[in-house]
């Protein structure tokens, strides 16, 4: 219910009955006021503090539904009791129709007051839960942007705290001379950085539950060619993508799998000093899943057989297929090596 006494504005061109209809209002509690055309009856609901509107269909300069149609854009609009003849019927329906929540018959005898102050009444309650239910939902909305802000800022302090330590990783690996523990540690920056990657993303996208995969692979491949071209790198990485929206607790793995595959051919697929390409071609396959391909031209690998170096990139995509359920499949092109991941969305 209201914090108040509801406030009940009368528009109706008959005082006798206004006066009747008063009476029968303040003995229930309502606060009442009268208005006797549609004009004043519209210049006083646009002040506020009116709940319902009691509104006769007959009015001076027009009809009820004129007034109705006038109330339409009113925000927080007061609830209507539309008050018509016994005999127009039809009336009243277009009445409901064009907004009213409620109808009342006038009639000459007193069941007319009873069944109208009932009639507020009702109309005072459906009001009040109208408001609550409102306030609630605008309260959700407002709790679901405080939210979404301060996820993003966490995803916004995650990826600069994943960039710190990949920057970090980076200074170890200089600092150091052996030349396989460099590149196990340039390696390793590359992960964090696909993972950052991720939550660069969320924090500028108004969507956290998901990732446009398009768009993330796109930055993570500009971010791998950009460390081969500090190491003097001749492959071109090359990115066939559509736009695909996958779950977020997902696309780490897909960009840690597209990180240990590019970064597995540019170390073995091609000679040093020869010129190839890495492509990296991602669409949606037959029913709800995604295909992921990464191949290359290079002297070929069909995944049988000891893997060359430690092992651990192939490791790595096996560990982040199984949690993504998905397939990985190996073809040896002849020259070149394609290899292939499918996934359910």
């Amino acid at each position: 219910m209201l914090n108040r006494a509801p406030r009940v504005l009368y528009i109706d061109d008959d005082p006798g009955l206004a006066r009747l209809v008063q009476k029968g209002m303040e003995r229930r509690g309502f606060l009442f006021e009268h208005a006797e055309n549609g004009e004043d009856g519209l210049a006083r609901i646009g002040k506020g503090g009116i709940d319902v509107v009691a509104l006769d269909h007959y009015l001076p300069t027009g009809t009820g539904l004129h007034v109705l149609a006038q109330m339409e854009d009113i925000a927080d609009r007061p609830a209507v009791v539309y008050v018509t003849g016994s005999v127009e019927t039809a009336v009243a329906v277009a009445a409901l129709k064009a907004g009213a929540d409620d109808y009342v018959l006038k009639t000459v005898d007193d069941d007319f007051i009873e069944l109208l102050v009932t009639a507020v009444e009702h109309a005072v309650e459906m009001l009040s839960l109208n408001r609550a239910k409102a306030q609630a939902e605008q309260e959700m909305r407002e709790a679901r942007e405080r939210a979404e802000v301060m996820l993003g800022e966490v995803n916004h302090r995650v990826a600069n705290s994943l960039a710190m330590v990949s920057a970090l990783v980076g200074l170890q690996a200089n600092a150091i001379k052996n030349e396989e523990a460099k590149s196990a540690l340039a390696e390793t920056q590359a992960r964090i950085q696909a993972i950052a990657e991720v939550h660069r993303h969320l924090y500028t996208t108004d969507d956290v539950r998901s990732v446009n995969l398009g768009d993330y692979l796109q930055s993570l491949a500009a971010e791998l060619e950009t460390t081969m071209q500090a190491k003097q790198a001749t492959t071109r990485i090359i990115v066939s993508v559509q736009s695909v929206a996958i779950p977020t607790e997902k696309a780490a793995s897909v960009g840690v799998i597209v990180t240990e595959l590019v970064t597995n051919a540019l170390k073995y697929a091609y000679a040093e000093g020869q010129i190839g390409e890495i492509r990296i071609d991602l669409s949606r396959a037959e029913g709800q899943s995604i295909s992921l391909v990464v191949e290359d031209d290079g002297i070929g690998w069909d995944g049988t057989g000891a893997p060359k170096g430690t092992g651990l990139g192939s490791r790595i995509v096996k560990a982040m297929a199984a949690s993504l359920g998905a397939t990985v499949s190996y073809a040896n092109k002849l020259p070149g090596t394609q290899v292939g991941v499918q996934f359910p969305v």
